[in-house]
């Protein structure tokens, strides 16, 4: 094993605990920034691009029929291949947006362009029907395949308290999932649930690993009674012509670890790293994980030379890479001037290259999420991954991401307190224009040095809206618009122009007119 220390450009920011890494090809993609994407990459996806042990994030591209995939930090992930012939998937479902709310939506990306190592990507979104699992984070989702098809798994993860028992105060509480097994068609979108009696208590940040027809558990978190069991589970699934089979078998020799790292060193053998055996305890031993037909053995191997550093943080994440490499963080130095800054490193366990064809996927929760969103130490994912990348080298012809021209969102941010009727809540708001998404639309007012207004509490049409942000016309809000009218300096009015009074006298005439002609000449001209 080898550890080596990542430096990482101005972008580090966009590296938080919660995010995930995906391999096409020996390329690594970031996903699951901290925060809305921004102008420099509106995806939200970048090319994880490391080279002599240092990283630079570049934006990647969508293609035009893509849908919108959100930021989604920890969500469950494994990779899919429908079949010899067919590209590589991932698979994403659930999660957690930059508004603190839980996904239930499963994705599909794939690689539909790569010219020059430009790599180009296609999101789809499928819409499930049946048992649709709850939206979720801290599960997992891997593949099955038996008798020449495929399903999708789904157990464990943790979830929002129902709607009925949330309060004020308990807003974002969470809690164990029903320890129910998901399977899903990805053809058709149908989910159904299965209760296995073996399966007692919910659970999340825990390891899975699949091969062929069936899924292995390990460790995990219980939150209900705050432990980490030492179990594994055996879930066998059987693809008959009829109605699915699934069975569940305890076995023994399990460990207790939650939010762990898996990689694959090989065909049939994996390495665990990190995790957590007690909330303020990081396991800092390692495992080897070797599957042989229907057996599964796990034991300890050789620690890693850890840093100091690494030894005396309280948290850590990371994320599998392939190919027997695992991406870890640590939080920086208080002290430093930039006090949420981390430390990065890359540990390589094996130098050996894993088949790329093979037919075992990975699936391990890798990071722990910011103390202050959720109960610390236990918020982290486990991914799924397959192990295949055997190279970081690439030519830089990505442009890279630079946030120093975006705007400080905790400025203008989205979830402020526009003015004394602002009724938007990050906890409840829903799209209200046709033009909004996963954001309140907002617009400037004017006045003084200028503040962020929402367009709801303004009362504007939509029409209103669109009109004033193609426009260059300054804007002021309900609370401003008064004064903005008092202040404003009367138009100049020209003064009317009146025709030259002319002679009263008649011309070839000797005449004066009478005071009565005149006046009503006089009247007759004005």
């Amino acid at each position: 094993m080898s550890l080596q220390m990542i430096t990482i450009s101005n972008n580090i920011a966009l590296i938080q605990p919660g995010f995930s890494l995906m391999n096409f090809d020996g390329q690594i993609f970031f996903f699951g920034q901290k925060g809305w994407p921004k102008r420099s990459c509106p995806t939200g996806v970048f090319h994880f691009d490391i080279k002599h042990n240092h990283l630079k994030l570049k934006p990647a591209i969508f293609s035009k029929d893509s849908c919108y995939l959100p930021p989604l930090r920890y969500p469950a992930i494994c990779t899919f291949k429908g079949s010899l012939e067919s590209e590589k998937q991932y698979i994403i479902h659930g999660g957690k947006t930059p508004n603190n709310e839980l996904s239930d939506k499963i994705y599909f990306m794939s690689v539909v362009c790569k010219n020059n190592k430009k790599v180009t990507f296609r999101c789809t979104e499928k819409d499930l029907v049946g048992d649709v699992p709850e939206a979720r984070y801290g599960h997992s989702i891997d593949v099955v395949y038996s008798r020449g098809k495929s399903m999708g798994v789904l157990f464990g993860g943790r979830s929002y308290m129902p709607s009925t028992q949330r309060t004020t105060e308990k807003w974002n509480s969470v809690t164990d999932c029903l320890p129910h097994i998901y399977l899903v068609d990805f053809e058709f979108g149908c989910a159904t649930s299965y209760i296995l009696p073996e399966l007692q208590d919910g659970l999340s940040f825990h390891v899975s690993i699949a091969k062929n027809d069936t899924i292995y558990i390990l460790g995990g978190h219980s939150l209900v009674n705050n432990i980490r069991p030492a179990n594994l589970y055996r879930i066998k699934v059987d693809l008959p012509l009829g109605s699915p089979a699934v069975n569940c078998t305890v076995l023994p020799g399990g460990i207790s670890v939650s939010s762990a790292i898996l990689t694959q060193i090989n065909s049939d053998e994996f390495i665990i790293v990190g995790g957590y055996q007690f909330d303020n305890q990081k396991r800092m031993v390692c495992n080897i994980i070797s599957l042989e037909d229907s057996k599964i053995e796990i034991r300890e191997m050789e620690t890693p030379d850890w840093t100091s550093d690494i030894k005396h943080s309280k948290i850590w994440f990371g994320s599998n890479m392939g190919n027997g490499t695992v991406f870890l963080g640590i939080p920086g130095d208080n002290k430093q001037a930039v006090s949420d800054a981390f430390y990065f490193y890359m540990l390589r366990c094996s130098e050996d290259d894993v088949n790329e064809d093979q037919k075992t996927f990975t699936n391990s929760q890798t990071s722990t999420e910011d103390p202050g969103d959720s109960t610390p130490f236990e918020d982290s994912e486990e991914f799924c991954f397959s192990a295949e990348a055997n190279s970081f080298d690439g030519d830089d012809e990505f442009d890279t991401y630079n946030e120093d021209d975006e705007e400080d969102e905790s400025v203008t941010g989205y979830w402020i307190t526009c003015c004394p009727t602002c009724d938007v809540d990050i906890n409840t708001w829903v799209p209200f224009y046709s033009t909004e998404l996963n954001k309140p639309a907002m617009i400037y007012c004017s006045h003084g040095d200028g503040h962020w207004v929402h367009a709801q509490c303004m009362d504007l049409a939509e029409r209103t809206l669109i009109h004033l942000s193609k426009g260059s016309s300054k804007y002021y809000c309900n609370e401003h618009v008064e004064i903005a009218r008092a202040l404003q300096t009367p138009k100049r009015a020209l003064p009317l122009q009146k025709p030259p009074m002319k002679s009263l006298r008649k011309k070839g005439s000797g005449k004066v007119l009478t005071p009565a002609k005149k006046s009503f000449l006089r009247r007759l001209f004005d």
